[in-house]
């Protein structure tokens, strides 16, 4: 399935709407990535200097709408339903077609929303809509050894562990191994403990 041939995404849960970011979305962004910064920095690549000016977030605006378009990802921001508030993003990247049909999914949630429940339901509804209507078979996920957090959340939301990436991604500036999760549309392995 070509996403250029759906419209615009918008999964709903039952506290909130998932959709592509939009340029109206800056000011609440860079607020919100700003505010969290120390909570989100020790998981993820280094922040460019200019990762919270307006520009940085266009280029994102534009890549997201883009990648949708090609069919080649899904970036998607988490907003309230009751308010409005914009509570993270979710995207699913990286997605290969043929014999593969896999893509790979990153997450942030804001500090202040952190462990209410809110990320756990926007991967399951975005797992959903990935096997039921992108007629994917896989779905793949990666987090630092060492994020806790990060793998109850994945394990809690039916990801199962698979093993470790040496020298996955560049996190503070150095090369950092990753533990790999996956979840499968059709899973008859059973439960998978992390070793």
């Amino acid at each position: 399935m070509i996403f250029g041939s759906l419209r615009k995404p918008r999964i709903e849960t039952e506290r909130m709407l998932l959709r592509l970011p939009q340029h109206s979305d800056y000011r609440n962004w860079a607020a919100l990535r700003e505010s969290s910064a120390r909570f989100l920095k020790p998981w993820e690549p280094e922040w460019a200097p200019d990762h919270l000016g307006r520009k940085s977030f266009t280029n994102r605006v534009q890549w997201a709408s883009r990648s949708f378009g090609q069919g080649a990802a899904l970036a998607l921001f988490l907003t309230r339903k009751s308010d409005g508030a914009l509570l993270g993003a979710l995207t699913l990247d990286n997605i290969r077609r043929g014999p593969s049909q896999t893509g790979t999914l990153g997450y942030w949630i804001g500090e202040s929303h952190a462990r209410q429940g809110y990320m756990r339901e926007a991967i399951l509804a975005v797992s959903h809509h990935a096997f039921a209507r992108l007629d994917l078979s896989r779905l793949e996920a990666a987090c630092l050894e060492e994020n806790a957090p990060s793998r109850g959340l994945l394990e809690r939301s039916g990801f199962k562990y698979e093993g470790v990436a040496q020298s996955y991604l560049q996190i503070g500036g150095r090369w950092r191994n990753h533990v790999l999760y996956a979840m499968l549309r059709s899973d008859r392995r059973g439960r998978t403990d992390a070793g």
